[in-house]
């Protein structure tokens, strides 16, 4: 028992998303530019959607809290990634990686049940119209949100515990970039039922039910669209749909194949290229398919801009 308690709680090395030393520098650059372009995209939204009077609506409101939880989860992955190839090492210490599993589960799950949710916002919207002001008020917006961070917190306060006190008495070595649920059960041994019974029930919870929710809300979505007489309305719908469809499905059929497929199926290497899918793809795809493709959201965008160049005129003639 002692030996596996300080085996427990020792350090851990993340060999990173790709083992070849040659391709570091690339990966490093790659990875600097989708943060920074995610971070930027997603404050963008943010901010616009808090100083635009015309962006105060609960789709936007919805985004802009998608965007914070895209900022949030994709920083507790990515500068731990780039500060390992900066300094040519992996290593991150057991309180380290309890903090990035905890974070990392809390934010990913509170944007399993947020997008399941917005679908739902989209489905009142166009399916229902008339009952969407009484449908989607202010406080089932807040009711939403709240919601969905519940069921973040929840998934992590369930499973970091389980997870984190499971004596990792194999190698010490994470084939992986970040401290992933699956990868950590691999290396750990001893007693795993209680563990795999328990992510079960959180993965049919997080994964199924709000993708259910999905699937279910857009599927009406297409009916109604396809049912409307106008070829403009319809091509328009259509490719919303589409790429919203499109960012859905990569994120939740990346997350199902994650937690939800056997270990048999699975390979280090599959592993690291699905999670990087989920993890830090979809944080950058999300503000461009959902928002900034948006003609309100380019609008307010340019109006913002119009009032900064005005203030910086008045300022320039004043001095």
């Amino acid at each position: 028992m002692d030996g596996n308690n300080m085996t427990s709680y020792s350090d851990f090395t993340l060999t990173g998303l790709l083992i070849h030393y040659r391709a570091s520098g690339f990966l490093f650059g790659v990875l600097c530019v989708i943060f920074f372009m995610a971070m930027m995209a997603n404050g963008a939204m943010i901010l616009l959607t808090h100083v635009d009077m015309r962006l105060h609506t609960p789709m936007y409101f919805l985004l802009s809290h998608l965007s914070l939880i895209d900022m949030m989860y994709i920083s507790t992955i990515v500068p731990k990634m780039l500060v390992d190839y900066l300094m040519g090492q992996g290593t991150i210490s057991f309180t380290a990686c309890t903090a990035q599993y905890f974070l990392y589960m809390g934010f990913v799950g509170a944007e399993f049940f947020l997008l399941g949710l917005m679908a739902y916002d989209r489905y009142v919207a166009i399916c229902h119209p008339l009952r969407y002001p009484v449908l989607m008020s202010r406080r089932v917006c807040w009711l939403i949100l709240a919601s969905s961070w519940f069921g973040g917190a929840l998934d992590s306060f369930l499973l970091t515990p389980i997870t984190m006190t499971l004596p990792f008495c194999a190698s010490h070595k994470i084939n992986h970039f970040f401290c992933e649920a699956p990868t950590m059960l691999r290396l750990a041994c001893g007693d795993k039922a209680t563990y795999e019974m328990v992510m079960y029930m959180c993965c049919v919870m997080m994964l199924l039910v709000p993708f259910s929710v999905v699937t279910a809300s857009y599927s009406r979505i297409l009916i109604t669209v396809h049912q409307m007489k106008s070829v403009e309305g319809k091509k328009k719908a259509f490719a919303t749909c589409s790429s919203h469809m499109m960012v859905v499905t990569l994120f939740y059929g990346a997350a199902l194949y994650t937690y939800m497929l056997p270990q048999s199926y699975h390979t280090p290497i599959k592993d690291k290229i699905f999670s990087a899918f989920y993890t830090i793809l979809t944080p950058l795809l999300n503000p461009l398919i959902y928002s900034l493709r948006n003609r309100d959201v380019t609008g307010a965008f340019k109006r913002v801009l119009a009032s900064c160049r005005g203030a910086c005129t008045v300022t320039t003639e004043e001095s």
